[in-house]
């Protein structure tokens, strides 16, 4: 045989079997005198399907995972495999491929922190030693254990929802048994966007004006946006118009009208490079809030639906309610036929909210 003293060691954790494996790409080692062999101990799988905010803000789990597992392979399935860090040593894309290695393979630990019937149906059907997070009993989602109980529960009654005082990452951390320190976002984006930004100087405020077309409860009106970015011109900084396909429109209008800068929609990690170029950024709680968040950006949240507990902002935002109670708590169209909350959220107040950002850049 023409290769049959070439060795491989497939119990590393860097191999990968169908294409080399990264210290072989970046390095040139081979297996039988690789410096970077690293046995693997086990294998993890991590469920976060979800919206892509959602799976970004499921990262600050990965810095644990490594130091309470090291020599582990993580593995990870998602329906937006581009927003997992490439530290993950499998990202797998929910789909028929996928579910086929996931029924040929055995893990030590599965955590699932979707609640959905699909994701729980395949936390039952996997097989591993342990399971954490929920699953399906009886054709309905399901906490595996108490840990998940409890966020299971804030799901299923909005009082209890409300009344919660722990945010998104606490409780992930407090399912898995641990206590949340204060990890952080990991993300990546492309770093090879060049951008031409005719700031001058100035601070750039960028304004991600969508909520997506489901969650028109959120919605802050158009004549509020103009306003809003003839405020921030007439204070000396610099406005960056901020979206993706649903919200072109209505960015050039508002670009039309005020003369902001807008550069158009780009795919995903060409978007967080924009993103990136902003000093402080202003967003309803949406994809962009997270990214703003896990670039560790200066953020102005426009919130009213959800439970303020919810969002951690790691002292580098606040959030600006309305004047007025929102009485649509976690619901997609308003139900209130005497007023809408968030035209109570004025201009001048998330004016004021960008200016006190601005300061805390020192």
């Amino acid at each position: 045989m023409q290769f049959e003293n070439i060795k491989y060691k497939s119990d590393c954790k860097y191999f990968r079997g169908h294409i080399p494996c990264n210290p072989h790409k970046t390095k040139g080692y081979h297996c039988e005198d690789c410096p970077d062999y690293c046995q693997e101990q086990g294998k993890i799988l991590i469920i976060k399907l979800g919206a892509i905010g959602d799976v970004i803000r499921t990262t600050p789990l990965l810095e644990k995972f490594r130091l309470e597992y090291p020599g582990y392979s993580i593995w990870w399935l998602t329906l937006t495999p581009e927003v997992v860090p490439s530290t993950v040593e499998k990202v797998l894309k929910f789909g028929p491929e996928a579910l086929l290695v996931l029924q040929a393979t055995e893990f030590d630990l599965l955590i699932n922190l979707d609640k959905d019937d699909y994701a729980c149906a395949l936390t039952n059907m996997t097989k591993a030693d342990r399971k954490i997070g929920y699953t399906l009993i009886n054709g309905k989602p399901a906490p595996i254990d108490s840990a998940s109980r409890d966020k299971f529960i804030t799901g299923l009654f909005d009082d209890v929802n409300q009344s919660n005082k722990k945010n998104y990452m606490e409780e992930i951390f407090e399912i898995m048994g641990w206590k949340f320190k204060g990890q952080e976002y990991v993300i990546e984006f492309d770093e090879s966007a060049e951008w031409d930004i005719q700031s001058k100087g100035k601070k750039i405020i960028g304004l991600n004006t969508g909520c997506g077309a489901r969650w028109t409860s959120r919605l802050w009106k158009d004549d509020y946006w103009v306003e809003l970015i003839r405020k921030i011109q007439s204070e000396g900084f610099y406005p960056l118009l901020l979206g993706g396909p649903q919200e072109d429109d209505k960015n050039r209008f508002y670009a039309e009208q005020t003369g902001a800068e807008y550069l158009g929609y780009f795919p995903l990690p060409v978007f967080i490079s924009l993103m990136n170029q902003c000093d402080v950024i202003v967003s309803a709680v949406t994809m962009g809030m997270h990214i703003a968040i896990a670039l560790r950006k200066q953020l102005v949240l426009m919130n009213n639906i959800f439970n303020p507990n919810e969002f951690e902002l790691y002292g580098r935002g606040e959030i600006v309610m309305p004047q007025k109670e929102c009485t649509c708590f976690f619901s997609p169209k308003c139900k209130n036929n005497e007023y809408f909350c968030l035209d109570s959220l004025t201009p001048d107040m998330m004016m004021d909210a960008v200016k006190r950002r601005i300061d805390a850049l020192g």
